[in-house]
């Protein structure tokens, strides 16, 4: 996935956040979030190793190795924000404090379970962190992630097949190809990202769609951004 595509899909979930939130932004492509946050609206976000306030990534040549994210990748505060001991930081994580929790994936169920820590194979390296933490602490958790694996299959599944990090603790979905929501009654399509086309994402995809919402979630949009 090249750099626009991240990043617009960082600015897309940035969109999602509401005013007031307190925010977990997961390794990976979650960290970009912060990057595309409005400057007008008062977010707080929350790094497991003892961050809250907002940042956004370093200028190059001005990194202060002792800043740094939960990816260890060197960031630039914003003023308020504030270091605390990483003990307090799973305090907040596991007290129910955070209202969303912007986490990476290797596969999601259509019932909203999630597998990001672990692919089962030979050796690979087994490093959970804090997700499961923020799987069960936060109140509710989005997932980034490309929508097909290397190999070309899809990351939305029935049932996953790799070591689960939560169960049904996924609301919703920002891929490379649409934002999808987990409901009772299965996956709902919100967008589809640039010319992708209804028929073309259910081939792509390894359960059942609902494109019910498609129209209205695109005409409160276009609403929002007049």
């Amino acid at each position: 996935m090249d750099k626009h595509v991240r990043n617009q899909m960082a600015a897309r979930v940035a969109h999602d956040i509401p005013e007031g939130a307190y925010v977990n932004l997961g390794v990976g492509l979650p960290t970009l979030v912060a990057n595309h946050l409005p400057g007008d609206k008062e977010i707080f976000l929350h790094s497991e190793n003892g961050v809250l306030g907002r940042w956004q990534a370093a200028p190059a040549g001005e990194e202060d190795w002792d800043m740094i994210n939960a990816g260890k990748e060197p960031i630039s505060l914003h003023p308020g924000a504030a270091f605390f001991h990483h003990a307090d930081s799973f305090g907040m994580m596991r007290g129910g404090h955070l209202d969303i929790c912007v986490l990476g994936a290797f596969q999601v169920s259509q019932r909203g379970d999630l597998a990001n820590w672990h692919t089962g194979q030979p050796g690979s390296i087994p490093a959970v962190g804090g997700a499961m933490d923020l799987a069960i602490g936060a109140k509710r958790i989005f997932v980034m992630m490309e929508h097909l694996d290397k190999a070309g299959r899809s990351k939305l599944l029935q049932t996953c097949t790799y070591p689960l990090t939560g169960l049904a603790c996924v609301s919703r979905i920002y891929t490379d190809l649409a934002t999808l929501e987990i409901t009772r009654n299965g996956v709902s399509v919100l967008e589809l990202v640039g010319d992708m086309e209804p028929g073309r994402l259910q081939d792509l995809t390894a359960v059942e769609l609902d494109f019910s919402a498609l129209d209205k979630s695109f005409q409160r949009r276009l609403a929002e951004e007049r």
